[in-house]
């Protein structure tokens, strides 16, 4: 026999049970998906928090490296850098160009090519910045500091690109990435330190 509703008809028990069949399957799927949320909430703010990639510099070469060079206005300077990434995603940018800055003066540009760096991951790259030996030579300021015997510069380049999480969660993203650079040309040396930023 059924099972009169409210309004007066008759429900057979068959309907009854399917219906609270699909009530249970509604909760328990609203209560995965709450679940899926809270993990994925989580694990933003947690494991998958983006952080800034740790970078250095260091130019290569010094040892043939010119400063007076009167037959031509461009000397080049070979730079290595290694990028660390710490995040559990990978970043892959496109081409870009870097300024090399003397006293806030752009004395030198270095192309940046399309890269990847993978999750967790590091990576070493090269490039050449061409210095206008002319234009920093026409700082007065630059004999002074060679015959203090050393050079303080600072390097400067943005890469924006995209960020790949489990490669499914894909992002715009630009590094930015700004070293102060001190040459000791008494020494044939440098250092550097390298402040890094990404910004989604």
């Amino acid at each position: 026999m059924g099972i009169q509703n409210s309004i007066g008809y008759y429900l057979e028990p068959q309907t009854v049970a399917t219906k609270k069949r699909l009530k249970i399957c509604f909760a328990v799927s609203a209560l995965f998906f709450i679940i899926v949320a809270i993990v994925i909430v989580t694990l933003t703010f947690t494991t998958f928090k983006i952080k800034d990639p740790y970078v250095s510099l260091r130019p290569i070469g010094l040892e043939n490296f010119q400063f007076f060079t009167p037959n031509s206005s461009i000397e080049p300077l070979d730079m290595l850098i290694t990028v660390v990434n710490p995040n559990y995603g990978s970043f892959k940018s496109i081409n870009s160009v870097g300024y090399l800055n003397y006293r806030h003066k752009v004395i030198a540009s270095a192309p940046f090519e399309k890269i990847l760096i993978p999750a967790r991951g590091k990576i070493n790259m090269n490039t050449t910045a061409g210095i206008m030996t002319k234009k920093l030579m026409s700082d007065p300021k630059f004999w002074t500091d060679i015959d203090f015997g050393a050079l303080n510069l600072t390097a400067n380049v943005t890469l924006p690109g995209k960020v790949s999480v489990i490669k499914i969660f894909k992002l715009k993203a630009t590094i930015t990435i700004s070293c102060g650079i001190y040459l000791n040309l008494s020494a044939v040396d440098a250092d550097s330190s390298c402040i890094t930023k990404i910004k989604l």
